[in-house]
C-alpha cells in the first residue's frame, strides 16, 4: 500500500529526529572527553604557573593531548559530514534553520580548539563553550539560536544637561554671591536734577553637591558562566538610572535640606504664570509664557512640557486662519518648534489636570537660569568581600552632583488655573 504525502513526511521526519539524536549523542561523548582534557590541561598550566611542574612536563602533556585532539578530530569530521547530509527539514523546503549554521561552527570550532595552549587560546575557548549546553535529553543545543542580547527598557531621553550650565568644581559646595541693580537718570545736577540713588544689597547664597548612590548585587557564578557581558551591562544600566535621578532632581529635587537638587518646579523662587482656565490650555497661554520672560532671555529660550501637554499644543490652531502653530521639524536631531522655540519634552513635569494648580510647562533660556555642578563622574566600586559568604559580588555606583536654579528672571513656569 503506497503511503500518503502526509505519511511520508511524519515517516521522514522520525527518520531525522532519530538519526540527529544518535549523532548528538555520539558527539555529546566525544565533547564530554575533550572537556576532560581541557580541565586537566588547565590544571596542569597551573601546576606549572605554581611550580609544581616544569615547562618541559607540561609540554610533553601538551603533545599527548594534540595526538589526542587529531584522534578526536577525525571522528567529529565523520559527525559532521553525517549531519551535513541530514535533511532537516522538509524537502521541498531547503531554508537552513535559523543558529544551525552557528550552532555548528561554534561545536566543531571548540572540539578543535579546547586543548590549545592556555596562555594563547583560554579566552577563546571558554567563549565557545559558553555557547553549547546540554539538555535533559543528552542533546548539544545552542542558547537562543546563540541570542546573546540581554532585553531592557529603553532609556528616557533627558534634556537638562543638554541645555542647563555645567560647571564642575572640588568642593561640596559653592557661594552664589549677588548684587541689587544700580539705576542712572537724565538731568543736569547744576540746573537742579537730583542724582538718582540706588541702595546696593549684597547677597549670599550656597550652592550644594548631594551624593546618589546605587547598589547591585549579583550571583559570582552568573558573572562568571554568562555568555554576555553582565557587569558590563548593569555599569550602563547604572548610567542610565544616574541620568534619570539627575533629571528628576533638577526638575522636582525638594533642595539641600532632603540632600537634593533644587529643582526648577520647587518653592517660588520662578515666577508662574497661570493659565486661562483649568485643565486646559490655549494658545495664549504660551504666548503670555513666553513673554513673560525678558527678551534678552528669549533668544536662547526653550520650552520643557510632558509629552502630554505637547499632544495638547499640536492642536491648537491660529485663530483667524485656522492654521496650526505646531511646526514638526524638518531637520533630523531637531526638535520641533512653537511660535518659533524649540520644544522638549520632559516627563517629569506634571501633565496638565494631574492636581489642581500644578505646573505644567517651563520655559526660558536653563543655560543663564539654570546651573549644574559636578564633583566627579560616576564611579562603580566592586565589592567581593563584603557579600562573599553569600556568593555575590556588589557594585556599587557613586555619583556627585546638584544643581539649582542661579537665575529666576531668565526662567518661566506655566501653572493651571485653580
Amino acid at each position: 500500500m503506497e503511503l500518503t504525502a502526509e505519511e511520508k513526511k511524519a515517516l521522514l521526519d522520525e527518520m531525522v529526529e532519530k538519526a540527529k539524536a544518535d549523532l548528538a549523542k555520539e558527539a555529546k561523548a566525544d565533547i564530554e572527553k575533550v572537556q576532560k582534557l581541557v580541565a586537566d590541561e588547565r590544571k596542569k598550566y597551573e601546576e606549572m604557573l605554581n611550580g609544581k611542574i616544569t615547562a618541559a612536563e607540561l609540554k610533553q602533556y601538551e603533545e599527548k593531548s594534540q595526538a589526542f585532539e587529531k584522534k578526536v578530530q577525525e571522528k567529529i569530521d565523520a559527525i559532521e559530514t553525517k549531519m551535513n547530509r541530514l535533511p532537516i527539514e522538509n524537502p521541498d523546503n531547503k531554508t537552513e534553520k535559523p543558529g544551525q549554521k552557528e550552532y555548528k561552527a561554534a561545536f566543531f570550532n571548540f572540539i578543535r580548539t579546547g586543548v590549545m595552549k592556555l596562555e594563547e587560546k583560554a579566552q577563546q575557548y571558554a567563549q565557545e563553550f559558553k555557547a553549547l549546553v546540554s539538555d535533559t535529553t543528552g542533546q548539544i543545543l545552542i542558547p537562543e539560536e546563540l541570542e546573546s542580547e540581554i532585553y531592557r527598557a529603553l532609556p528616557k531621553i533627558n534634556v537638562i544637561r543638554r541645555y542647563a550650565l555645567i560647571r564642575g568644581t572640588t568642593r561640596d559646595r559653592i557661594r552664589r554671591r549677588s548684587l541689587t541693580e544700580v539705576a542712572m537718570g537724565w538731568g543736569k545736577l547744576e540746573l537742579g536734577k537730583e542724582v538718582v540713588e540706588t541702595t546696593v544689597v549684597p547677597g549670599e547664597e550656597w550652592q550644594y553637591v548631594e551624593d546618589l548612590e546605587g547598589l547591585a548585587k549579583i550571583g559570582k557564578d552568573e558573572l562568571a558562566d554568562s555568555d554576555v557581558a553582565i557587569e558590563a551591562t548593569i555599569i550602563d544600566s547604572f548610567a542610565r538610572a544616574r541620568s534619570d535621578a539627575e533629571e528628576l532632581g533638577y526638575i522636582l529635587g525638594p533642595g539641600h535640606s532632603d540632600q537634593q537638587p533644587e529643582g526648577i518646579l520647587n518653592g517660588s523662587v520662578v515666577t508662574r504664570v497661570t493659565t486661562a482656565a483649568a485643565d486646559a490650555v490655549c494658545v495664549d497661554d504660551f504666548l503670555n509664557l513666553i513673554y513673560a520672560v525678558p527678551r534678552q532671555y528669549r533668544a536662547d529660550a526653550v520650552l520643557l512640557v510632558p509629552s502630554t501637554t505637547e499632544l495638547a499644543m499640536r492642536k491648537l490652531k491660529s485663530a483667524t486662519e485656522e492654521l496650526y502653530l505646531w511646526q514638526p521639524s524638518v531637520q533630523a536631531g531637531k526638535p520641533a518648534t512653537f511660535a518659533g522655540y524649540p520644544v522638549e519634552n520632559q516627563e517629569d513635569i506634571p501633565a496638565i489636570g494631574s492636581a489642581a494648580e500644578c505646573d505644567v510647562a517651563i520655559f526660558g533660556n536653563l543655560r543663564a537660569g539654570y546651573r549644574i555642578l559636578d564633583r566627579q563622574g560616576m564611579t562603580m566600586q566592586r565589592l567581593t568581600e563584603l557579600f562573599a559568604t553569600s556568593g555575590m559580588i556588589g557594585l556599587l555606583a557613586s555619583s556627585r552632583t546638584g544643581g539649582s536654579v542661579i537665575r529666576p528672571a531668565a526662567l518661566r513656569i506655566l501653572r493651571e488655573h485653580a
